[in-house]
């Protein structure tokens, strides 16, 4: 008998899709999510401004302002050396951000992104440009803001105002804290 009464309440649970009713509460994108798509979308838009407004040009101090491609303004500011023998180059640069709005759609929900970048930050570490160096990077903000839209499918709203922000990166993973709460993600 409970052999039958096993096999019952295994069937009803199958039958309701196993979640106790057949649908889920739980969003595709939690906020640990969410956060991982945002600093993906900020560390993607620092590396933008670098490339169009530093990459080739002499080391020593820097300087540089772009438009964003969907509008506001990005400048960068600080010192680059590079080492040629480690296909590196070590940076301690300051980056503002005004009204700047980056975008980014792809088939993979979480590299999809809208948001708006208000505030400063900090990158200091090495840059590898060789595959045999390790990009090593530390990035903090005592308040930036991002302002939009993450992830595809549904598209989801996002806000983080005024938030400190500190971040490592090794390699290929990027990982620190958001207003306080722990984010990553992998590049």
């Amino acid at each position: 008998m409970k052999r039958v009464a096993s096999m019952a309440v295994v069937a009803s649970l199958l039958a309701c899709g196993g979640s106790g009713g057949g649908s889920s509460t739980t969003p595709p994108c939690d906020a640990t999510c969410q956060d991982g798509v945002a600093i993906l979308a900020l560390r993607n838009a620092i590396k933008d401004v670098y490339n169009v407004t530093l990459q080739g040009k002499p080391v020593g101090p820097q300087t540089g302002m772009t438009p964003c491609p969907l509008g506001g303004t990005a400048s960068v500011s600080g010192t680059a050396t590079s080492n040629a023998d480690q296909g590196t180059t070590t940076v301690n640069l300051t980056y503002v951000f005004t009204q700047c709005e980056y975008s980014a759609t792809d088939s993979d929900p979480t590299q999809t992104f809208d948001l708006t970048f208000d505030g400063t930050v900090t990158e200091v570490g090495t840059i590898a440009v060789q595959p045999s160096s390790t990009t090593a990077l530390e990035f903090s903000s005592d308040a930036m803001s991002l302002e939009g839209s993450v992830y595809a499918g549904p598209t989801i709203p996002y806000t983080a105002s005024s938030c400190p922000l500190k971040l490592g990166q090794n390699g290929n993973d990027l990982s620190g804290t958001l207003c306080g709460r722990d984010a990553g993600t992998t590049l």
